[in-house]
């Protein structure tokens, strides 16, 4: 099995991953205040809360003045508040003044985990959301960062009645961070620092010791395994796990104020009596924390409300400047890439322009998958589209790209945006009253792609109007990218702005029906590079009125000899042309220079003497192979990056090698493992290259 097995024609090339689903629209289910989802669109940060300290943690008012006074924290550190909940069926996020006091009055609110939706959901009720719950309502909105009290975990005697909060799963699935006061000490906090490592949670206290905070107390006799000392180490904690695009969260555990840790004690004391009162009352489940809380509020005296409260606040401060942080980090990292782009010396010179879509993977469990009937399998969902991948590549190595797509203003969006965190995204229009793509592929147990749906409408929306606005930068670019997602008239706008002032642009056909495109007209005059499967370099002649064979070859050698036939043409004005094939590896065809192909930019056209030079793919095991759906935009990422380097052909070709296993080897399309060292040929150990051949074209 080779490297490149399963892509073969096509490659997918849409960046399908296991990434847990962020999105979901305002519809009659989900709602986004209008003050988040403001927030959230101008990259502003925001902060979820819970509600079930509103419904179940605290009597009336106090619950209602404390959350209004969280909120008032939250504010005042320069943060949104986004307090979620359920009223008559509909999940928010953000609630008005009025909808609060619903909620701390509601005498028949229910507690809503996960398990819980969609029944309160389905029913019209109301009720206060848990850790989980409150989570996946933050995620879907796009929201990074959660403030709550304590989170659940494994109950004592967990191991026999497997009494585990759903929080802890919730967080094994969901990339955020949770800042909390730690785990409640009515629970087995051992066993639930061990189950959120079996769930490859990322747990830290907040502060200059690990010691994992009791709630009430400082001390819980545990350790953490990592400990932040600020907001700025906990938000790069967080950006690095969304930059990762890890599926499992961050509990930050921040301790009780020093001024409330005294009562710590008699709080415990009141704890373990209260434990003891549950049991010998046969209390269980759910039912436990809101009793023990009162019956501990009781025997202190009010001692303990006052701590609750206390630690409550504390964290909405903690979680608050750590959103703060983020979004400054967010902003700085975008103005970077904006001010390197503009900077004479800058090595951020290049321009991608494609699509950038919400991608979802449907794949069955069988080799054949019968149509008419459902097929078991597999589904997940991640982001792509040709263009965001190759930015994607490129930025993991080294460059800053500046990346110009479209998107709806919606929650997709949202999520896409913060996945890319690493990315100079500052050229993605947002665009009212339009769906951000969403494209799904159904493939088999091998990865053969079955079927594909899209819907890709918004790419349209890339015109040549819209890209005209980034014209200084277009035409002070070392190399310009684009994929054939984009209308016509850009790519037209685009060759013609080359043209002008002697821009190198490389053109990702995308798929045999998309390669005509610069070939309409004369724009593809202007092209320097293409990287086209056999496929859509047939459909690239052909659209050119050339002969060209009905039936593509299988033999390499065939193979070989009909790419080279119907490369020479084009190379008339194209620079160099990339062809991939498949198992059989790379064709690299363009200008000779010293034994091999000249990929450098060209200052200017001439008259050159041509070759082509064909590089057999790595191998990679049918175990080591994950996904196909990357390789070729990883494979074109870390080309343009070599050769914008300044590296050899070989060196090149290869980096281009290596860039593609690592996504074969990836569940992502484009391996977060990804940098320029991981694909130098010179530092990374492999088998001994295979030995390219030589060929001259006529």
């Amino acid at each position: 099995m080779r490297m490149l097995k399963r892509a073969s024609a096509l490659l997918l090339r849409r960046g399908i991953t296991t990434y847990q689903s962020r999105l979901c629209r305002n519809d009659s289910l989900f709602r986004v205040h209008s003050s988040v989802s403001e927030a959230l669109a101008e990259n502003k940060p925001v902060v979820a809360l819970e509600s079930t300290i509103i419904t179940h943690g605290m009597p009336y008012p106090h619950n209602l003045s404390t959350a209004k006074e969280v909120e008032d924290i939250v504010r005042s550190e320069g943060a949104t508040p986004a307090t979620v909940g359920v009223i008559d069926g509909v999940i928010h996020v953000g609630l008005s003044s009025e909808e609060l006091d619903h909620l701390a009055r509601c005498k028949s609110s229910m507690k809503v985990s996960r398990r819980d939706l969609p029944y309160v959901v389905s029913k019209g009720l109301s009720g206060g959301t848990t850790v989980s719950a409150t989570m996946i309502a933050a995620h879907r909105a796009g929201i990074p960062v959660f403030v709550t009290g304590g989170i659940g975990g494994v109950h004592r005697d967990g191991e026999n009645s497997l009494d585990i909060s759903a929080d802890l799963t919730e967080l094994g699935r969901t990339p955020m961070i949770v800042v909390s006061a730690g785990v409640k000490s009515i629970l087995d906090i051992g066993r639930t620092l061990e189950y959120l490592e079996t769930q490859g949670v990322c747990v830290a206290t907040y502060g200059a010791s690990k010691n994992f905070p009791a709630f009430f107390s400082p001390q819980s006799g545990f350790t953490s395994p990592f400990h932040v000392f600020n907001p700025e180490e906990a938000a790069k904690l967080i950006a690095s796990t969304l930059s990762l695009g890890l599926q499992s969260g961050v509990l930050l555990a921040v301790p009780i104020p020093e001024e409330h840790a005294a009562a710590g004690q008699l709080i415990e004391e009141a704890v373990q009596a209260s434990v003891t009162e549950a049991s010998d009352k046969g209390i269980t489940g759910r039912d436990v924390t809101p009793f023990i809380l009162q019956k501990v509020n009781e025997l202190t005296e009010g001692k303990s409300l006052q701590a609750n409260i206390a630690l409550i606040h504390n964290n909405a401060k903690v979680g608050s400047q750590i959103a703060c942080a983020l979004s400054r980090q967010m902003t700085e990292r975008k103005c970077r890439g904006n001010t390197n782009h503009h900077g004479k010396h800058s090595d951020s010179d290049i321009v991608v322009i494609g699509g950038i879509n919400v991608d979802f993977i449907a794949k069955g469990k069988a080799e054949t998958l019968i149509f008419g009937q459902t097929n078991p399998g597999s589904v997940c969902q991640s982001f792509g589209g040709v263009g965001r991948n190759i930015a994607d590549s490129l930025s993991r190595l080294g460059r800053s790209p500046l990346f110009i797509s479209a998107t709806g203003a919606d929650s997709h969006s949202e999520a896409v945006l913060h996945y890319c965190i690493h990315m100079n995204t500052s050229g993605v229009a947002r665009l009212e009253e339009q769906s951000t793509a969403t494209y799904c592929a159904v493939i088999t147990a091998s990865g053969e792609l079955s079927l594909g749906l899209g819907d890709m409408d918004i790419h349209q929306q890339i015109t040549a109007q819209y890209v005209s606005q980034f014209e200084k930068q277009l035409s002070s670019a070392t190399l310009v990218c684009l994929d054939g997602n984009i209308p016509v008239s850009t790519i037209d706008y685009v060759c013609s702005i080359a043209k002008k002032h002697n821009i190198n642009v490389w053109y990702e056909p995308t798929d045999s029906d998309k390669a005509c495109k610069p070939f309409l007209s004369d724009a593809w005059k202007s092209l320097s590079y293409a990287s086209p499967n056999l496929a859509e370099l047939r459909t690239m002649s052909k659209t050119l009125g050339l002969p060209t064979p009905e039936v593509l070859p299988s033999s390499v050698e065939e193979v070989l000899s009909v790419a080279v036939a119907l490369s020479r043409p084009l190379l008339e004005h194209l620079h160099c042309l990339v062809v991939t094939l498949g198992e059989s590896g790379v064709l690299v065809c363009g200008e000779h220079e010293a034994g091999s192909v000249n990929l450098q930019p060209r200052k200017q056209k001439k008259k050159r003497k041509l070759c082509a030079v064909h590089y057999p793919a790595l191998t990679v095991t049918a175990d080591e192979t994950m996904n196909v759906s990357g390789a070729g935009d990883s494979l074109a990422g870390a080309l343009m990056a070599g050769i914008l380097h300044q590296r050899d052909t070989d060196s090149c070709v290869r980096m281009g090698l290596l860039a593609a296993r690592l996504s074969l080897a990836s569940p992502h399309p484009i391996a977060p493992t990804l940098t320029f060292d991981s694909v130098d040929p010179n530092k990374v150990k492999t088998q001994e290259w295979p030995k390219p051949s030589f060929m001259w074209i006529d």
